[in-house]
């Protein structure tokens, strides 16, 4: 039995979700998200929760079980409060800036690079080497800070580069002579 999947999902003031053409979809304040229906599990809406049970008893079912509830909760707590990663920048010369939908790094090539921001995403820079990336989509809000983090990974002997906020960067020695 799944000890994430037993639990209902509170729905929130404010938020609407209901069941249609095998989509789950949840409205709130922040927007609203879609997501896919699995046959082996049997979603129910509620007034004040949403439960996600196991449909049958195979293992496919029971496997996806806590993860189809962890989906759902992302999708209510996305549209109440929203996800947000924190890149920091480290190195000389390195730093970052938002001019519309487009944020612009200078990661120490020759040439500027220069990121288009996808739909729902919002990008904020309160100094020029931390990049602040919100919005209402988990998964939309780690892949783009997933790729704005490949242009420059973290090097592990000065610790250079992009790296997330809280993330530790095993530092090597140099050379010895």
């Amino acid at each position: 039995m799944s000890r994430i999947g037993k639990k209902s999902v509170a729905i929130p003031a404010g938020v609407q979700a209901s069941i249609a053409d095998g989509q789950l979809t949840v409205k709130g304040p922040k927007g609203q998200l879609a997501m896919a229906l699995l046959d082996d599990i049997s979603y129910s809406v509620e007034a004040t929760e949403i439960k996600v049970l196991p449909a049958n008893d195979s293992k496919r079912a029971r496997a996806f079980w806590g993860m189809q509830r962890t989906l759902v909760s992302n999708l209510v707590v996305g549209v109440t409060d929203g996800f947000t990663k924190v890149l920091e920048i480290t190195g000389v010369g390195y730093r970052a800036s938002v001019a519309g939908s487009r944020l612009k790094l200078q990661l120490g090539y020759s040439h500027d690079v220069e990121y288009d921001l996808p739909e729902g995403i919002t990008v904020k820079t309160p100094d020029q080497t931390t990049v602040e990336i919100s919005g209402a989509d988990r998964q939309k809000v780690g892949q783009v800070a997933a790729e704005i983090r490949r242009w420059r990974k973290p090097e592990p002997y000065k610790g250079k580069g992009i790296k997330y906020r809280g993330e530790f960067i095993f530092r090597k020695e140099g050379k010895k002579k």
